[in-house]
């Protein structure tokens, strides 16, 4: 049985990574921080008590800026697999603390390395990486595209890219960069900017909203589904070389184009309810995020099932279930259709 840790375990991608790992017969540790308050809702549903003989889901408190505790964990359990998804993900937020954001995405990821390293153990390492890293560069954007960085979290991801390739080349460790564009779901984290936009609707359609506060609503990225993308993060390993990849769907469209989709999936005007607030906008804009997985689509044989349009559907149908509405219903057929046989949870 494959042992793999994740940081990050409690977030979007590592939920669903954790149930793909599981599904393929692996035990699974993830790194939580202590906290007052429970933070695994995401995880819930698939974790069991670790007194039962099944277990195969083991949680172990721990913080990305504490060498120690990323030490003692990978030395205790002895990975054969790390995907390191921790961070402080938030692009507008990272301009609001630059150091910590710094200390956790860039040192953070020097702190895992160095543990892996100082183990002597053939851990395989993957590190996520973000489009953010590109700026603007022009797109379409692959694997030798120059980083031009328009963020603290961007800049704090490019100096983890690096460290991942130096770690690679001066000690022979097999280090991997995922270099993913935008991806969402159901579980996407409610202060970014599609699902606040999802809930906001359903929170409107509920008569608890009338009005939804937005940036730069012409903002154009490269928006894909993260059950995929978790995927991708697992071949990536399975290679029988360390290698970069870019990973999104190839296709741009702007925020304002997620909230015609959006509205018009439910039969509202857009113009009634959104409004532009100055405080959402960013001090430095990222350009046009276009993936180029040409590479992803030859090694990885991985390409997306899920586009722009059916997306919004499945985070739109899961928002209003949670809230007792009658979803439109599009997307759990898009679902039921594209994913015979899912090893997620839906929502």
């Amino acid at each position: 049985m494959k042992r793999a840790l994740i940081t990050g375990i409690t977030g979007q991608d590592g939920s669903y990574l954790a149930e793909f790992l599981l599904s393929k017969g692996y035990e699974v540790h993830g790194i939580i921080r202590r906290t007052s308050t429970f933070n695994t809702s995401r995880i819930d549903h698939i974790y069991v008590d670790p007194h039962e003989p099944n277990a195969r889901l083991f949680l172990h408190y721990g913080d990305l800026s504490d060498s120690e505790q990323i030490n003692n964990v990978i030395y205790n359990m002895k990975p054969d697999e790390v995907y390191h998804l921790g961070a402080q993900s938030h692009v507008k937020v990272s301009f609001e603390v630059p150091e910590y954001t710094g200390n956790i995405v860039a040192l953070g990821t020097t702190r895992i390395l160095e543990a892996i390293r100082r183990s002597g153990s053939n851990i395989r390492f993957y590190q996520a990486s973000s489009s953010e890293m590109f700026g603007d560069s022009p797109p379409p954007q692959n694997e030798e595209t120059p980083f031009r960085p328009r963020s603290p979290y961007a800049i704090a991801k490019v100096y983890a890219y690096w460290m991942v390739a130096n770690y690679r080349e001066a000690y022979d460790l097999f280090a991997c960069n995922g270099v993913l564009f935008n991806h969402e779901s159901p579980r996407r984290g409610e202060i970014f900017v599609t699902r606040k936009i999802t809930r906001a609707i359903t929170n409107i359609l509920a008569g608890k909203e009338k009005l939804l506060y937005l940036g730069n609503l012409d903002a154009k990225r490269d928006w894909g589904y993260a059950p995929e993308y978790v995927e991708a993060m697992w071949k990536i390993l399975q290679l029988d070389e360390p290698q970069n990849f870019v990973v999104g769907t190839g296709e741009t469209h702007s925020v304002k184009e997620f909230l015609e989709e959006a509205f018009s999936y439910v039969d509202l005007r857009l113009e009634d309810h959104v409004r532009i607030d100055p405080r959402y906008f960013r001090p430095t804009e990222t350009g046009v995020l276009t993936a180029d997985t040409t590479r992803a689509k030859a090694k990885l044989s991985w390409q997306p099932r899920i586009r722009f349009k059916d997306l919004i559907k499945i985070m739109m149908d899961a928002d209003m279930r949670k809230a007792n509405l009658e979803p439109p219903g599009d997307g759990d057929r898009i679902l039921k259709e594209r994913f015979p046989i899912r090893w997620w949870k839906a929502d």
